[in-house]
């Protein structure tokens, strides 16, 4: 049975926007505007969580959880709130919210909350692939993935943050065995230690407290298909041990049961720790890590793989122009050079979350750096661009994209990249644009 959320929220872009992205991952969403609206609801339905603005046309999200306790409910909240009224989301949590989100609340932040908070996983089937990567090194990283999604040997799945670990994980599931099978994803930074028995293995009715039927964990949610493990560096130490046991034996009892079920998943993790360091350091168990790291796959920066950035920044503006219903066209030659030059920190999850920020506030259809936040990187006409600003594959991507939007006009191109005409024909017979 689908777990109920209510999203309380007056701004009904942005509600419809956060009741899309429950449903998709396969929540049941009510909606409300209003603390009296929201009480409602909330009186006539068995809902899980609370997602609400601080601030609201009548009443506010803080009365409303309140008025939650006050009625012995125990529903967990999570408040949403501009930075300006932050204060008013601390106040919240002092009350016994269980967290807050800012604005503008961002997709995979909201659904790793969720896991966190909500007793049943996510479970959804693998998406499909975002769009196909144009990099080398991606590449590489895909055909080892697709070499490997055959066996059922654990993977680990090394990278920094943001570089789309998850996405490795998902092409290893849809050229598995498993394929047709649930993938379910945990991110183990989220689970607390007192909580990660029953998250992961489930409980029967009266193992505790609260335990007031039985549920499914983790293993039981994933049977059949693939367990992936999110920041698994960070998982506590009482669950590496259970996990350690769980995949010597291949068995596992509910918390508060002695029966004994079957461990039928493939193990798929990841995590941008030095998983070496966390061994020495006393973090991480040694006999845990070549239990979950049988084969290893690296995922690059999107930084070692800058062929990749305008090509992502436009799947992106169309699927966010497509969600949020705005229209856009592309984005302006000066916010494509500040794409390049940027050193992108938080990699693919920043170009996403920088491309949806400027498709919500842009006033024209063309995007500009100042949509993106991005600093300026000026070319302008009869200006060489800064020396150093690209490597080749930057700039053989830039010239492209040019030629392309100029109809193969080589004076218009020449200007717009601020070099003469026999410069741009020597680039473009390097690169093999001609």
């Amino acid at each position: 049975m689908k777990k109920t959320l209510l999203i309380v929220e007056d701004n009904l872009i942005l509600c419809d926007i956060l009741e899309r992205w429950l449903q998709k991952a396969g929540y049941r969403v009510l909606t409300a505007i209003d603390e009296p609206s929201a009480r409602r609801k909330i009186k006539g339905n068995n809902v899980a969580l609370v997602l609400t603005d601080v601030r609201l046309p009548e009443g506010d999200g803080i009365s409303l959880l309140e008025w939650s306790i006050s009625q012995g409910l125990h529903i967990p909240f999570v408040v949403m709130t501009e930075h300006a009224s932050i204060a008013d989301a601390v106040r919240a949590v002092k009350l016994g919210a269980k967290d807050y989100l800012p604005k503008p609340v961002h997709e995979e932040l909201l659904m790793e909350l969720l896991r966190g908070l909500i007793g049943l996983p996510v479970s959804v089937p693998p998406k499909k692939s975002l769009m196909k990567r144009l990099s080398g090194a991606v590449r590489e990283t895909e055909r080892i993935a697709c070499r490997v999604a055959p066996l059922n040997c654990s993977v680990m799945i090394l990278g920094p943050n943001g570089s789309g670990k998850e996405s490795v994980a998902q092409l290893i599931q849809q050229h598995s065995g498993r394929k047709d099978k649930p993938f379910v994803a945990v991110n183990c930074g989220c689970i607390r230690g007192e909580l990660a028995a029953s998250e992961f293995f489930g409980h029967v009715q009266g193992a505790f407290t609260d335990a007031k039927k039985d549920t499914a964990g983790y293993f039981e949610t994933a049977k059949g298909g693939t367990l992936f493990l999110d920041e698994i560096g960070n998982m506590p130490p009482e669950m590496q041990t259970l996990l350690l046991r769980v995949l010597q034996e291949r068995v596992y009892c509910p918390v508060g049961s002695r029966k004994e079920l079957e461990a039928d998943v493939r193990i798929l993790s990841a995590t941008n720790e030095d998983m070496e360091r966390a061994i020495r350091e006393g973090r991480f168990r040694e006999d845990l890590y070549y239990r979950l790291a049988e084969f290893e796959i690296r995922q690059p920066s999107l930084s070692e793989c800058p062929e990749d950035i305008l090509p992502l920044a436009d799947f992106f503006r169309e699927q966010h122009s497509e969600e949020i219903r705005v229209e856009t066209s592309g984005f302006t030659e000066q916010a494509k050079i500040s794409m390049l030059s940027h050193s992108w920190p938080g990699n693919v999850r920043e170009l996403d979350n920088r491309i949806r920020h400027a498709v919500l506030l842009a006033v024209s259809p063309l995007l500009t750096h100042k949509d993106l936040n991005l600093n300026a990187t000026i070319c302008r006409t009869g200006e060489k661009c800064k020396k150093g600003l690209m490597e080749e594959a930057e700039e053989k991507e830039l010239i492209r994209k040019i030629l392309e939007e100029c109809g193969g006009k080589i004076s218009r191109v020449a200007r717009m990249l601020g070099m003469s005409r026999p410069t741009l024909y020597k680039k473009m017979e390097r690169y093999g644009l001609r």
